[in-house]
């Protein structure tokens, strides 16, 4: 049984939602969203809170269950408040600049790497070492940064890289073995 497709939805004052058969369109102050969803699952208005509901007890409705309650409410919780992620460049000359709508970065390679963001997600620069990624999309905040964290990972052995804010890196020890091996 899916806990999490059970919990209705509450929709804020603002926030306006129209579904239409398995299309559904969130507007709030932020912006707007829309989203079609997969035709077994029910999605109803019922007062001030979304209702998920599924058909049977199939494993793939109940997985869908809970995926289209979480969807639901990341779309609902976007046009609201949004969502952000921060990075941070770790390395010495590592440095990120805003250059009209896109950044420009410059990560140890012989050339500046420039970033352009997709439609609905902003870039902001503080400092020269940390990039926050804003927009209501949730997904597409995440991927954004994601991308940007692949121009460069974070390295095992110095911890060299971009990384996000909160991440914790393991780093290896290197080369210490090889004295103890002669003998």
């Amino acid at each position: 049984m899916s806990r999490i497709g059970l919990v209705p939805i509450p929709v804020p004052q603002g926030v306006k939602v129209s579904i239409n058969g398995t299309e559904v369109t969130v507007e709030g102050s932020n912006g707007k969203l829309f989203r079609s969803f997969h035709p077994d699952i029910s999605i109803n208005l019922e007062g001030d809170n979304l209702i998920v509901t599924r058909p049977t007890d199939n494993r793939i409705h109940r997985s869908l269950h809970g995926l289209s309650r979480t969807l639901l409410a990341n779309m609902v919780e976007g046009v609201t408040k949004g969502f952000e992620k921060v990075l941070e460049l770790h390395g010495v000359g590592y440095r990120a600049q805003k250059v009209d709508d896109k950044i420009s970065l410059q990560v140890g390679y012989c050339h500046l790497v420039e970033f352009t963001p997709p439609p609905g997600v902003d870039l902001v620069v503080e400092g020269t070492n940390r990039i926050k990624i804003i927009g209501i999309d949730k997904e597409a905040v995440g991927e954004t940064a994601a991308k940007i964290r692949d121009i460069r990972r974070p390295d095992s052995y110095k911890g060299k890289g971009i990384r996000y804010a909160n991440e914790k890196l393991r780093l290896k020890s290197g080369k210490a073995g090889k004295t103890a091996m002669r003998g």
